[in-house]
């Protein structure tokens, strides 16, 4: 269930009172509270099935769930759609780092650095899990 802020009620992914900054909204909370499945219901309510949020979500919800290599497709289909955004780059740089490929990851990094996004939460997110050897859930 979604909340609606109009109606004050939570109402189901696919209800048409919902546009998709309302579900990609939702996505995005369950996603990073763990709720995999809610997540995807979400996600699957969507419209913009092809578009690069879709997928760089879908990604991060195969990588969670333990599909690495569908997560991987994802981000790169993410990418060929915009490759500015930032979010997957970094995203499939945790999943590098994940997978202990540090010099893949750190290219992620450069990119995100090139495209503008020094100082934004992806290159945070990504610097850190670089250093780390951790990356984040959400």
């Amino acid at each position: 269930m979604i909340f609606d802020a109009a109606t004050g009620k939570c109402v189901a992914p696919k209800d048409s009172r919902l546009d998709d900054d309302n579900r990609y909204d939702a996505v995005r909370e369950f996603a990073y509270a763990g709720q995999y499945g809610d997540a995807i219901a979400a996600l699957d309510a969507m419209s913009e099935q092809d578009s690069d949020r879709v997928l760089t979500y879908r990604g991060f919800l195969a990588r969670k769930t333990g599909d690495v290599d569908a997560g991987m497709a994802y981000y790169r289909a993410a990418l060929e759609k915009n490759p500015d955004n930032l979010l997957v780059r970094s995203y499939m740089g945790q999943a590098l780092v994940e997978m202990g490929n540090l010099p893949a990851a750190r290219e992620q990094l450069t990119e995100i650095r090139m495209r503008g996004g020094r100082t934004s939460w992806p290159e945070f997110a990504l610097r850190s899990a670089i250093e780390q050897g951790g990356t984040f859930s959400y």
